[in-house]
């Protein structure tokens, strides 16, 4: 370990730089000292030297970045642009996608309307993925029979991607429903997908070690006029092309 780090927390449990609340390392963020002095954010907690914890809250960051608390923190001048907050959802979103993708290559997603209704009916679902931008009835009458073979217990709905963000992670097209099989990949996306819902405070997710319940939220949140289609703040490209350069998303192991 280097210097930098050494003085660290360790331990069960984080501070937050802003608030001074304790929480697990899972329910923070972790930011470090980047390409030319920029704060990037470690999504995958992996990354050297020094770093600033913030709890996991869009609001939180934004707070970070106004109260200059990453200065502090890293003990250097550092950079951290206003559009930080966006940056880090991006990256939230992207490691929840791309834990969809690897769900699906071991072979535990299933397409179609009809298909999905037979695996609920089969009781072999994790979970179910609904386009954020599909049709509500859609999703009304899955979650029904959802509830009908489950019960009270139920089983988490995830409706935080659009059509489009799901057809690129899967490699299929059109895709507006999906059942998880139960399996270990499907509990990496429930808990990337949990990390993304309470990073951007959707009032129905559970937190990232609570219950097995994600909230399904309709994606489409509103784009500011300096955010490109992917809905990611122009000047948070730069960023995120340093951030994988220091290689911050490995795929999972």
């Amino acid at each position: 370990m280097d210097a930098a780090a050494s003085d660290e927390e360790s331990g069960p449990e984080r501070t937050c730089a802003v608030t001074r609340e304790k929480a697990p390392p899972e329910a923070m963020l972790r930011f470090v000292l980047g390409p030319e002095q920029q704060v990037v954010p470690d999504i995958k907690r992996r990354l050297p030297g020094r770093g600033v914890w913030i709890g996991l809250s869009r609001e939180r960051v934004a707070q970070a970045v106004k109260k200059q608390v990453f200065a502090r923190g890293l003990k250097d001048k550092v950079l951290a642009s206003p559009d930080l907050p966006e940056l880090v959802e991006t990256l939230l979103r992207r490691d929840a996608l791309q834990a969809l993708s690897l769900a699906n290559k071991a072979g535990l997603v299933t397409t179609g309307f009809v298909k999905v209704e037979k695996a609920i009916e089969a009781g072999d679902v994790g979970a179910l993925l609904h386009a954020g931008d599909g049709a509500a009835d859609g999703k009304r009458k899955l979650g029904q029979a959802l509830r009908r073979r489950h019960g009270d217990e139920g089983r988490p709905e995830i409706g935080l991607f659009s059509t489009q963000e799901i057809d690129a992670a899967l490699g299929r097209g059109h895709v507006v429903h999906a059942a998880l099989g139960n399996g270990a990949a499907t509990k990496v996306l429930l808990a990337t997908c949990r990390r993304l819902a309470v990073y951007r405070g959707d009032h129905e997710a559970e937190g990232p070690a609570s219950g097995e319940t994600v909230a399904a939220i309709e994606s489409g949140r509103s784009r500011r006029p300096d955010e490109d289609a992917e809905g990611m703040s122009l000047g948070a490209h730069e960023r995120l092309d340093a951030q994988e350069r220091l290689g911050t998303h490995e795929r999972y192991e």
